[in-house]
């Protein structure tokens, strides 16, 4: 994957405020790229090589967290994000309005 593109994502990821959560798609669509949100997940697999960014902040169209990542949902509630259930919030009440 291109360097540019993930730090571009990144940058995105990165003014996303605490409190707050964006879907996949709507970085896409920042980024230009409105079909690619698939290809920002993949990025921000990556994320950790780049940098620290604030990718817990990152859910998908339902608000669903990552599968498998259990500390997502746990560092959400330390910023004040409360969780529908074990793995949703609700997107119509945190989601980033950029």
């Amino acid at each position: 994957m291109n360097e540019d593109l993930i730090y571009e994502i990144l940058s995105v990821v990165e003014e996303i405020p605490a409190g707050c959560v964006a879907t996949y798609g709507q970085i896409a669509r920042l980024i230009g790229r409105e079909k690619n949100a698939r290809l920002v997940g993949k990025a921000l697999s990556q994320a950790q090589y780049y940098g620290d960014y604030p990718c817990h902040r990152v859910v998908n169209h339902a608000g669903r967290l990552v599968p498998g990542w259990p500390e997502q949902g746990q560092l959400l509630q330390a910023e004040g994000v409360a969780l529908k259930d074990l793995c949703h919030v609700d997107i119509k009440l945190y989601q980033w309005d950029c």
